[in-house]
């Protein structure tokens, strides 16, 4: 721990010399020189450190990367979205950002207090609805507020893109968006004062030849309680637990539910290709098995067990009489 320094008699009188005379030049104070000056807008202070704000760009990196893949299929076209810029700004400079009609979402975040802003640029909207109602994804050539029939529409996409939200937040914390209602004009949308800080992260989505901006907004207020799980080093040591504990218990779980080919072999014959055209119904194949043999039973393109036929509720059945392991199996099998 370094000593805190110590000022000198002389260097206090010195002080309060100048205090008392009205002198404002601190050039001459003592440490005036020690440290460059830094200026500090109170109307803006930040809330955010650059750790933190690494942390938010990598959460919607991935956010991104998971919403380009499910959009390219929603609406069967090349779709690419990208992180454009992570900031931290007064409200009032968000709002008066925006072009007014536009498409505004108004989310819950469960379980913290207040609520964000998910926001569409109109010209990407309408180039949406356009696809998933069959066109070619054209924008629209006026500015307009949606229809009913287009709210629904763009509900639903808002929903998808809430999915991929609390997907890529669970990396760092448990959060649960909820949509709440949609607005088209900025400027009747009050999440909070117009001097508070926001966090506003850019993104650019890009579908066919249409490009436009979509903008999630939280204020500083609601995130607050989660400042201290913002962090890189956070984001990496959750998405690198999460990929070694989840991902193989996942695994387990589909491989259960692959399906697979099972064929019994009765037998095998070598026939050469004139007799197999010359073959007619009531025609015998002579088999290389015995009757009292064990028949195999193949799993894809490999025989896996020993059976013994029979009948079971009147059905044809086997009954494995014993398991083939991988070192047991035949030369040709194992190619």
């Amino acid at each position: 721990m370094v000593p805190p320094e110590v000022m000198s008699q002389n260097e206090i009188d010195s002080l309060l010399a100048s205090i008392n005379s009205g002198g404002d030049d601190i050039s001459n104070m003592p440490g005036a020189d020690d440290k460059p000056l830094k200026l500090y807008d109170f109307r803006r202070p930040d809330k955010f450190s650059k750790d933190q704000l690494r942390a938010i760009q990598m959460i919607h990196e991935s956010f991104c990367r998971a919403l380009t893949t499910s959009l390219s299929t929603m609406v069967r076209s090349m779709v690419s979205v990208e992180v454009v810029a992570v900031d931290q700004l007064a409200y009032d400079e968000f709002i008066h950002s925006l072009v007014q009609p536009t498409v505004i979402g108004i989310l819950e975040m469960y379980p913290l207090s207040g609520s964000a802003i998910l926001e569409i640029n109109n010209q990407l909207t309408f180039a949406i609805i356009d696809r998933l109602l069959g066109g070619k994804g054209e924008p629209l050539r006026k500015p307009r507020d949606l229809t009913d029939i287009e709210r629904t529409v763009v509900e639903r996409v808002m929903m998808k893109i809430l999915e991929h939200l609390e997907e890529s937040w669970s990396t760092v914390v448990d959060i649960r968006f909820r949509f709440e209602t949609m607005e088209s004009n900025p400027f009747f949308v009050q999440v909070c004062p117009g001097t508070d800080m926001v966090l506003l992260v850019t993104m650019k989505i890009q579908i066919g030849e249409v490009q436009g901006i979509m903008n999630f907004c939280i204020p500083y207020f609601v995130i607050e309680p989660l400042i201290d799980k913002l962090s890189s080093q956070q984001w990496f040591s959750s998405t690198g637990r999460k990929s070694t504990e989840g991902v193989r218990e996942i695994l387990a779980d589909r491989m259960t539910e692959i399906s697979v080919s099972m064929a019994l072999e009765l037998g095998h014959a070598v026939v050469s290709l004139g007799d197999v055209i010359q073959m007619q119904a009531g025609d015998v194949v002579r088999l290389d098995g015995n009757a009292k043999d064990d028949l195999g039973l193949r799993v894809g393109n490999r025989v896996k067990f020993k059976c013994a036929p029979g009948l079971r509720k009147k059905n044809y059945a086997a009954q494995i009489t014993e398991v083939i392991g991988d070192d047991e199996l035949p030369a040709e099998e194992e190619e």
